[in-house]
């Protein structure tokens, strides 16, 4: 029972969130009073179309952009309170971040793309790739640590992008349409994989998708339009037995 309270507790709590851009002498209300929290362990999915501010909202709680009125408290820190360079160091210890062009560096291999990010939390070479190593291996990609980018599919660079995420074991991860350059079923194997992570590491995912079929993947699916929440949804035990068919149909395979 433990166990399971600790996974429920709130990790983001956003309280009236309100970011406005000033164009000429018009004012564009990208988010208009959003409320909400996202539980440890939840995978949640915020679903708009093109336009709907929920990049705008992905880009607040990764302390990105400011807001302009509103609470954002993640892993108990108000980050609407922090500066730049707290910010950076906040997202250093607490975040991952999925991007939907993989933002791989072209003249590193596979293991020394995931690698990376540990350099900035002074990890030693040797401990750096093995933790790439296991990372990878333990994302599929066990036969490709030595290709660079330029060897892979997209579906292989996407599994590399998450293996970056993850291997600093960020308290949170930030994904902004991640299968948004793959095709369907690379992109079923991505978000598969995801749910996966989700579900077996407790890990709190947040990932942006205009995407409505996808969204059935996510514990917790926050609809926004015009910059307002106009549907949350909680989706736990669909998504979990979602879940269960891929996993005994991949073990039948």
């Amino acid at each position: 029972m433990e166990a399971n309270t600790e996974q429920r507790s709130p990790v983001i709590s956003v309280k009236n969130l309100h970011k406005i851009y000033e164009i000429g002498e018009n004012k564009v209300h990208a988010l208009a009073g959003v409320d909400f929290t996202i539980n440890r362990g939840e995978f949640c999915m915020i679903v708009g179309t093109s336009g709907s501010g929920k990049s705008t909202l992905l880009n607040m709680l990764a302390g990105l952009e400011k807001p302009t009125e509103g609470q954002i408290v993640i892993a108990g820190e108000h980050i609407e309170n922090l500066n730049e360079s707290k910010l950076v160091i906040f997202r250093q210890k607490h975040v991952g971040f999925i991007f939907q062009s993989y933002n791989l560096l072209a003249n590193m291999d596979a293991v020394e793309n995931v690698a990376t990010p540990l350099m900035f939390q002074g990890v030693s070479k040797k401990e750096r790739t093995r933790r790439a190593i296991n990372m990878l291996t333990s994302v599929g990609l066990k036969k490709y640590l030595d290709h660079t980018p330029g060897q892979m599919s997209g579906g292989q660079q996407q599994r590399v992008g998450i293996a970056r995420a993850l291997v600093v074991e960020p308290e949170i991860i930030f994904a902004d349409e991640p299968t948004g350059n793959l095709d369907s079923n690379t992109s079923m194997e991505v978000m598969n994989l995801m749910q996966r992570i989700a579900r077996e590491k407790k890990q709190t995912i947040v990932m942006v998708t205009h995407d409505n079929n996808l969204a059935e993947f996510g514990d917790k699916i926050i609809r926004i339009i015009d910059g307002k929440i106009v549907e949350l949804i909680d989706n736990r035990e669909k998504a979990r037995m979602l879940y269960e068919e891929r996993k005994q149909k991949i073990n039948h395979e």
